[in-house]
């Protein structure tokens, strides 16, 4: 009866130490487990980003690529396409000189005014493709460059500011085409239009909002002035690059105001 108590006391004990054991091999295969797990995930994140990794080396190669393509027919165009206007330029106005009858002189003329506007329009071509210009200095440099030229040669005088702006601003080739060829859409239906005599360029920028504003003190769009092909290029344009573009009400003149985010 003795051994009995003893007997019971050994196999509890006995119990309870492989109930302790399975326990603790539980726990342990729980935290190798565990661990299993965080190392595949960790491999899997790692060969994640190695792929992105090898993804981001191609898209990179990729543009470089574009950017050499784009600079070598930058480069082409500068030294045929240039070279080819500037001799049939010459050549016209040599005609020119010894041409005495009228006609003949007017239509050299027109020739000569075509070869300008292909010299203009290809520096244009080269602007756009060149990779170098594209921040916001650049842009609002050659935006004023081409607005002067353009009102030169008739009575609206140019006035221009940038307020904030950060020269060294990143932009796309793509946006910067297309804020430029709003720009000579709206410069060209005010010298068309507006009946101003000034025009204002106005750029600015906070954090990362661009604006563009041009004004004139014209005859302002009439109310209920049909949208013409013009100002409905513009709005698709800045609709494209998810920009806005906004027709200013109650001022005096024309006022367009592009804003977009970069």
């Amino acid at each position: 009866m003795k051994q009995l108590p003893d007997t019971i006391r050994l196999t509890y004990i006995i119990a309870v130490i492989l109930l302790i054991t399975f326990v603790v091999f539980i726990v342990l295969i729980v935290v190798l487990y565990n661990k299993k797990q965080v190392f595949f995930i960790q491999q899997q994140k790692l060969k994640e980003a190695e792929y992105q990794n090898q993804l981001l080396q191609k898209e990179l190669e990729k543009q470089k690529s574009i950017e050499q393509e784009r600079e070598r027919i930058s480069h082409d165009m500068h030294d045929d396409l240039g070279a080819g206007i500037s001799a049939l330029k010459l050549q016209a106005e040599f005609l020119k000189q010894k041409a005495e009858d009228d006609d003949l002189q007017n239509d050299i003329d027109e020739l000569l005014k075509t070869s300008e506007e292909m010299n203009l329009s290809m520096r244009e071509m080269l602007w756009s493709l060149n990779s170098g210009n594209d921040t916001l200095g650049s842009f609002i440099d050659y935006a004023i460059q081409y607005a002067d030229s353009f009102l030169k040669k008739t009575k609206i005088k140019l006035w221009s500011e940038s307020v904030d702006v950060l020269s060294e601003t990143p932009i796309s080739t793509e946006l910067r085409r297309n804020m430029f060829l709003c720009l000579k859409e709206a410069i060209n239906n005010a010298y068309k239009h507006s009946l101003a005599n000034t025009l204002k360029l106005s750029f600015s920028q906070v954090n990362n909002v661009f604006s563009m504003k041009i004004s004139d003190d014209g005859s302002g769009i009439p109310e209920g002035h049909p949208e013409g092909n013009g100002l409905r290029n513009m709005k698709r344009r800045m609709q494209e690059q998810n920009g806005e573009y906004h027709i200013l009400k109650n001022v005096p003149g024309t006022q367009i105001l592009f804003r977009v985010t970069i």
